[in-house]
């Protein structure tokens, strides 16, 4: 039965892609702290998802770790079947694995071009197309959520912010902004909710050269004056997910400490 909290998340299942590490990680954590079964996605590294998978059952939850790679379709389609299989009905899909792979313009290969869009993008589109078939099939179940499915994707503040030297990566997730929200406008009607989270500079594996290198200077590009923590946004999604956001629909939460300001105007607008 659905808890008297709507924050909760009792009695639905979610999958994570990407969740052996950084954003994807808290967001697994997160959900299975208000109580979804969760299956934890990785592509290379089962030891981190049986870590995680470890911790949430630690904590009392429930979880699994399933291998895909998400830029494939037939490991997407395994994937969302094992998860179903060993988890039941998926009630949440958090689409969050991605990539960079960073060069100037001129020196960018059309292989590391095509390897983000391939993982960010057409990811996100598969992910996002069976995560819809999955809600159609498991139909209402109002006990648990006045949805019939929630869907989440991981954006990033560069849906927005122009991003030089980074163009295949911007690209994508200003891909992933209009394809969350056509989708939402798409599914809405059937009672799916479609939304992004769009993190700033976030502490994660996938940057940790670039903040060492560069701290101070990622700092003034962030008004609230602190780099952001995975488990910021992993309390957001876990948040989207329930029926607590019931009403938010389309819509993409930035998490970025004020990044999306534009800081280096104030003063001189």
């Amino acid at each position: 039965m659905a808890s008297t909290d709507p924050t909760r998340l009792d009695g639905q299942a979610a999958l994570v892609t990407g969740a052996s590490s950084g954003i994807g990680r808290a967001s697994a954590m997160a959900l299975a702290g208000v109580g979804a079964r969760v299956a934890v996605n990785y592509r290379g590294s089962p030891e981190q998802a049986d870590e995680v998978v470890g911790e949430i059952e630690k904590a009392g939850g429930r979880a699994i770790a399933v291998q895909a790679d998400v830029s494939k379709e037939d490991e997407v389609l395994a994937m969302f079947a094992e998860a179903e299989d060993k988890l039941g009905p998926l009630d949440v899909v958090v689409s969050n694995a991605g990539i960079q792979k960073d060069a100037k313009i001129g020196e960018m290969s059309l292989d590391d071009w095509n390897a983000v869009i391939a993982v960010n993008l057409t990811g996100a589109f598969l992910v996002g197309r069976e995560a819809i078939r999955r809600f159609r099939a498991k139909g209402r179940r109002p006990d648990v959520s006045r949805a019939l499915g929630k869907l989440i994707f991981d954006s990033s503040v560069h849906q927005l912010v122009p991003w030089a030297f980074h163009v295949n990566y911007a690209a994508s997730k200003g891909g992933i902004h209009l394809l969350m929200r056509s989708l939402a406008q798409e599914v809405a009607e059937e009672g799916i909710r479609v939304n992004s989270v769009a993190p700033g500079a976030i502490a994660t594996a996938i940057n940790a050269e670039e903040r060492q290198d560069n701290a101070d200077d990622i700092k003034t590009l962030i008004p609230y004056g602190r780099i952001g923590d995975p488990e910021d946004i992993g309390r957001i999604v876990a948040w989207l997910a329930s029926d607590a956001a019931d009403y938010i629909v389309g819509q993409t939460i930035f998490a970025d400490g004020g990044m999306s300001l534009y800081p280096g105007f104030r003063g001189n607008g």
